[in-house]
């Protein structure tokens, strides 16, 4: 692969101390990087000279992923998700990590040096030149959603047997290029970008619900009151914060209930009031499902 390259995944590995990357050759022209961060920076400049021939295929497994594009929208790359452009679109944007920790891999494709084994396909060049047209014309960077078949497919890059795992990196790989070349672009399949005032509207409605875990309010009344559709509300919520609305807010009532057990002496039912919950008995099965053991026992052991 060309130096400029080099250098950006040299830059990569600068982003902080914890970082850890393992870069493995598996075609002529075709490269696999593993990025692990176990905490990030509040942001990274991703700068580097605006390579067209080379393409990049972004893959996240776990953490957090944070665009931000040159129209000062922001897309999120949650676990599963994963992005493809050429390192001409992406050669001045700013990428933070939200979660804090981050696990993904990167596959570099060089159109100039590109040779994938003739009898799966046949022109690498012209099959390669072809996804770059349906994915990346114009500048574009195209932010799909996994599913169960990106799942399946990425998922195999990972654990496999020491002796086995090339094998595994270079069929996989074909699979994935094969995967896009059918895949149809729809807008269901892409991830959506936000403004910075969307973005804003979705935090204050995080830290209500999560400020005020004693009330009960419908997506429908949240809707109403902030003015936001409420599928975008959903999809929006579920984008910046990995999980549903009512996933995220369950695992701050179970966070805040376990600190209330362990650090005060209000009475079990006081507890599943102060977080919402209408009954005791409803409270404690849901603590048992998150932490395995009743909110009695519970506090027995932290005291």
């Amino acid at each position: 692969m060309n130096d400029e390259l080099q250098n950006l995944k040299k830059s990569v590995d600068n982003i902080a101390d914890n970082a850890k990357s393992e870069t493995v050759s598996l075609f002529n022209g075709v490269e696999l990087s593993y990025f692990t961060l176990e905490r990030a920076p509040s942001s990274f400049p991703h700068r580097h000279s605006a390579i067209e021939h080379i393409m990049q295929i972004n893959y996240c497994k776990s953490g957090q992923m944070k665009w931000k594009m040159g129209d000062g929208n922001y897309i999120y790359l949650n676990p599963g998700d994963f992005s493809l452009h050429s390192m001409s679109s992406c050669a001045n944007s700013l990428i933070s990590f939200p979660a804090g920790g981050y696990s993904g891999l990167t596959i570099y494709l060089n159109l100039h040096e590109i040779a994938l084994p003739c009898e799966l396909i046949k022109d690498s060049h012209m099959f390669l030149k072809a996804l770059q047209e349906k994915f990346c014309q114009n500048g574009r960077i195209s932010f799909l959603a996994g599913n169960e078949q990106t799942k399946s497919i990425f998922s195999a890059f990972y654990g496999n047997p020491k002796d086995l795992q090339l094998p595994y990196q270079k069929i996989k790989t074909i699979e994935l290029l094969l995967y896009l070349a059918k895949a149809e672009i729809t807008p269901q399949k892409q991830l959506s970008a936000y403004r910075t005032e969307q973005i804003d509207i979705i935090r204050e409605i995080h830290n209500r619900l999560t400020g005020q875990m004693n009330e009960r309010i419908t997506i429908e009344e949240l809707s109403k009151q902030y003015l936001v559709n409420p599928t975008t509300l959903k999809k929006a919520f579920k984008a910046i914060y990995g999980t549903s609305i009512a996933a995220h807010v369950k695992e701050h009532r179970m966070e805040q209930a376990s600190k209330m057990l362990r650090e005060t002496d209000m009475s079990i039912a006081e507890i599943a009031a102060s977080v919402g919950y209408d009954s005791q008995s409803k409270f404690s099965r849901a603590f048992r499902a998150a932490f395995g053991v009743l909110p009695r026992e519970y506090r027995k052991s932290r005291k």
